[in-house]
């Protein structure tokens, strides 16, 4: 062996010298919450572009949950299916959304018990941007089902007095709405062992909340005791709010109300799914 090749064999860098190499200014710097978690988002998107077929939920769903209701209720509560649509129509975009928030749980348990988690805690990001990067791209499922709803809504005859604006921010309060409102499921996803537990419990809530509100009839029609539920219902409040958003007014104790409770949602349910998180 050569003495050069001795020698490179034989050096060992000191302990200063390693530090001072790792702590050289060309180093890749960490990168922030935002850009983190909109990486994770990505992520979440690009899952879709593999497996198509989890557009199923909100494209074709959405479709067939309008078409139903429209011809099987609106002739015999509204006289006529267009009438009804005027009235239905936000209130079903609002079913339908708020119906796929559950799947931000079911993803989240998913990739835990495949250990894809496990590897995401060991990375030198921010400990939460995984959660909050998988419900940002969430958010892109919810605006697309609303957009199919409106599309489909638009061909069968439903015409928003608030034009195009009022589509628009009715559409905003609701992704707003859901995106806190997945907050719950992301909790549940970390809490519960299999997918089919969190969607189990995601159905228990959802429908109670969805069926029992002001989106497929009047409550004046209802019982006492079914309306008082129906008037503390944040989904009554925000089909409320989108309905009178949608038809050029505003409806401020509903919208406020719709607020106030997304931002509950996230201070609560943010809170205990982060400390879950970083406990599991």
């Amino acid at each position: 062996m050569s003495t050069t090749a001795q020698e490179a064999v034989a050096y060992t860098p000191s302990p200063e010298t390693l530090n001072a190499v790792l702590a050289r200014s060309d180093r890749p710097s960490r990168p922030n919450a935002l850009s983190a978690s909109m990486t994770f988002g990505w992520r979440a998107i690009l899952k879709i572009k593999h497996v198509p077929e989890q557009l199923f939920d909100v494209t074709a769903f959405p479709i067939i949950m309008t078409l139903m209701f429209t011809y099987l209720f609106g002739g015999a509560l509204a006289g006529s299916t267009k009438e009804y649509l005027q009235f239905f129509l936000p209130g079903i975009m609002v079913t339908s959304v708020v119906m796929i928030t559950m799947y931000t749980g079911v993803g989240l348990n998913t990739d835990i018990e495949k250990g894809v988690f496990d590897r995401f805690r060991t990375l030198p990001v921010w400990r939460p941007a995984a959660l909050v990067g998988m419900i940002f791209g969430d958010v892109l499922r919810y605006i697309l089902a609303a957009t199919t709803i409106m599309l489909v809504g638009l061909a069968l005859g439903f015409r928003p007095a608030g034009g195009v604006v009022g589509v628009v921010l009715g559409v905003a309060l609701l992704v707003v709405f859901s995106f806190a409102f997945s907050w719950i499921w992301t909790m549940f996803g970390l809490l519960l062992r299999s997918e089919k537990s969190v969607m189990g419990v995601s159905m228990l809530v959802l429908f109670p909340l969805t069926f029992l509100s002001n989106v497929f009839v009047d409550p004046s029609t209802m019982p006492g005791w079914l309306q008082a539920f129906v008037a503390v219902n944040p989904i009554s409040h925000l089909v409320t709010a989108i309905r009178h958003i949608m038809s050029g007014t505003l409806h401020m104790p509903s919208l406020m109300w719709t607020l106030v409770a997304s931002a509950l949602l996230v201070i609560v349910f943010g809170t205990l799914t982060m400390r879950l998180y970083n406990r599991k």
